[in-house]
């Protein structure tokens, strides 16, 4: 059975993180989605409402360099350095991170320290 509550928590608190929240063409809205097995992340221009970069851990690029790590905090931390290539290749160098309701604790963090690893500032 799924607990309906902890989905209905999590969705008030996104959407009162995303009213002081948003993303323009210099500074996109770092947005980040974790699930059971995948941790996703992605750049959105929230005035055009395009998706500039996007990487996860189902991503092909990083098919190789997932084979070798087992820790999921690990993949975070790989796919918040990939986007920040990414991002640079974009010409972006400033980001909003955009938690998405989930806390700001264990893969989320990583994602956030690999994205400021790779050369993004927050």
């Amino acid at each position: 059975m799924i607990n309906k509550a902890k989905f209905k928590n999590r969705d008030r608190i996104r959407k009162h993180i995303r009213k002081n929240i948003s993303g323009t063409t210099e500074c996109p809205r770092l947005s980040v989605y974790r699930s059971l097995k995948h941790i996703y992340a992605q750049l959105i221009d929230d005035t055009k409402g395009n998706t500039i970069v996007f990487v996860s851990t189902r991503s092909k690029d990083l098919q190789d360099s997932i084979k070798e790590i087992k820790n999921k905090t690990e993949l975070a931390k790989l796919v918040g350095i990939h986007l920040a290539k990414k991002a640079i290749e974009n010409k972006i160098q400033t980001v909003v991170f955009d938690r998405g309701g989930f806390r700001y604790h264990g893969n989320v963090k990583a994602i956030a320290d690999g994205a400021r690893e790779g050369g993004l500032k927050f």
